[in-house]
């Protein structure tokens, strides 16, 4: 994912903007980085991705990433979005047919 992709698709908040937050501000749980612009408090279905986020920004890895093409991420959402089932950890990215 690029870093000016959203990740929190409800806010428009980016992967940049929440490692930055990270790296700057360096909060003690992942539910703080709802202060970086409301990241996390609309739907819901950014939250397991900014605590992924949050973990290797804590780790000090130099450049976090969540395993999605942006089209990828959208499509989940959309399913989370449908169906109501809420992502309990960050599945592994399918290929285009849907296949892991």
């Amino acid at each position: 994912m690029s870093p000016d992709e959203h990740v929190c698709l409800c806010f428009h908040v980016s992967k940049r903007k929440i490692v930055k937050f990270c790296q700057r501000e360096k909060p003690k749980v992942a539910s703080q980085i709802s202060a970086c612009l409301g990241a996390g408090t609309g739907c819901g279905w950014c939250v397991p991705f900014l605590k992924v986020l949050f973990e290797q920004c804590k780790r000090g890895e130099p450049d976090p990433d969540l395993p999605f093409s942006i089209e990828e991420y959208a499509r989940r959402r959309q399913t989370y979005r449908d169906t109501g089932a809420r992502p309990a950890e960050v599945p592994p990215p399918t290929e285009p047919n849907g296949t892991p």
